[in-house]
């Protein structure tokens, strides 16, 4: 049986093992908004199947035959779409999921004490389930195509992580800030719209002139997808070395950022919600 021991300043001196003693909450969180997420629907799960697989035949269709791009080398364009819908589809699903946690969980919040970091966090691990599901349409269709990875599939973990950190740092801050101000619901959907436009997903970032490549880079996701791409095609969509540091840096700031934010808010999340 767990001892709940009241001392003042407890709270912020245990608050990262708190975390630990917490931890079976993440999971309980996100298995929760898993069930409820497709709750009354017709086909179920099967959504986080339809929905990406609509968009690359979309995305294929209008970029490689309407636009007349190429894909990098000889990866069949539809894979290449399919390759940088993973990385996006879980950022994109990370960022409305984690923004409106707070907000949807305002009774337990209230009334309850956990760290509060672990809604967010339990957001980003629902979207990696359909990320997971995402995962492995894009291997039935690299079977189809008969383009099976090689040793850059190693590196996939490292661009997993990559893209977890990002989401989870991007969530924090829009969480924090969507309490506060509740435009932000308002605001997310149509950055989560014109993220995926300004995003390398239908098509190669090597498409983006010289010039413009250090300034498009700043975009986080830009990495991301090109490492998704690198390790899952063989290497024959390259990696620009500079975007991808700089991919990193931002992650690491956003993460760190997003948790001194969170953490100084934190303490007004249940008298402002």
């Amino acid at each position: 049986m767990n001892e709940l021991i009241i001392e003042q300043g407890r709270t912020e001196k245990n608050y990262w093992a708190d975390l630990w003693r917490y931890r079976e909450l993440f999971f309980f969180l996100a298995w929760r908004d898993i069930l409820v997420r497709y709750k009354q629907t017709v086909i179920g799960v099967a959504w986080s199947v339809v929905r990406p697989l609509l968009t690359m035949i979309i995305f294929t269709v209008l970029f490689s035959r309407v636009a007349k791009l190429h894909s990098d080398a000889a990866v069949p364009y539809a894979l290449l779409v399919m390759a940088g819908m993973l990385p996006w589809n879980f950022f994109s699903n990370s960022l409305n999921e984690s923004s409106n946690s707070l907000i949807t969980n305002v009774n337990l919040i209230s009334k309850v004490y956990f760290p509060r970091l672990i809604v967010p966090a339990g957001s980003v691990i629902t979207s990696f389930v359909d990320f997971a599901i995402t995962l492995v349409l894009m291997t039935l269709m690299m079977a189809f195509y008969r383009f099976l990875p090689d040793w850059h599939l190693l590196a996939l973990p490292f661009f997993v992580a990559l893209a977890f950190a990002s989401s989870f740092g991007v969530g924090l801050w829009l969480s924090a800030l969507n309490v506060e101000y509740r435009d932000f619901r308002y605001i997310i959907p149509f950055i989560v719209q014109f993220g995926l436009y300004v995003s390398p997903v239908g098509f190669s970032s090597s498409v983006i002139p010289a010039r413009w490549r250090l300034l498009y880079a700043l975009n986080p996701v830009v990495g991301i997808i090109d490492g998704f791409r690198w390790s899952l095609l063989r290497g024959q969509s390259r990696i620009w070395p500079p975007g991808l540091f700089i991919c990193i840096g931002i992650t690491f700031a956003l993460c760190f950022s997003g948790i001194w934010y969170f953490r100084k808010t934190e303490k007004t999340f249940a008298d402002v919600i």
